[in-house]
């Protein structure tokens, strides 16, 4: 069996879930599962997390950089733009992961 029939077999054959991590090398990190695991509730979760935080930093951003308030220092501007950035890397990552797991409309179709 090639890696790519065992990876869809093990995961119901949706392929491996980008998870919302990376190796210590910065590699992506993927989990083959059906889905109702520890690691899939912990990615789930962290997912959660993520995109709540870049929420409560877009409301920063936001209120900080609204009309007629005290403008930031450069030093608050450049740690503002590096937590922007963080944070769009990790609601891509999700938005990946999570469209990955979308099944086709033809599968589902065939499914029905």
């Amino acid at each position: 069996m090639r890696r790519r029939e065992l990876y869809d077999a093990a995961s119901g054959g949706k392929g491996p879930r980008l998870l919302p991590w990376t190796s210590p090398e910065g590699k992506p990190c993927y989990l083959s599962s059906d889905g109702r695991g520890y690691l899939s509730a912990l990615a789930d979760s962290i997912e959660t997390v993520q995109l709540s935080m870049g929420q409560e930093l877009l409301e920063y951003a936001r209120d900080a950089t609204a009309p007629g308030v005290k403008p930031l220092s450069a030093t608050e501007y450049h740690w503002l733009a590096c937590r922007l950035t963080e944070a769009l890397a990790d609601a891509l990552r999700v938005a990946d992961s999570r469209g990955q797991r979308i099944p086709d409309q033809e599968e589902a179709a065939e499914d029905a």
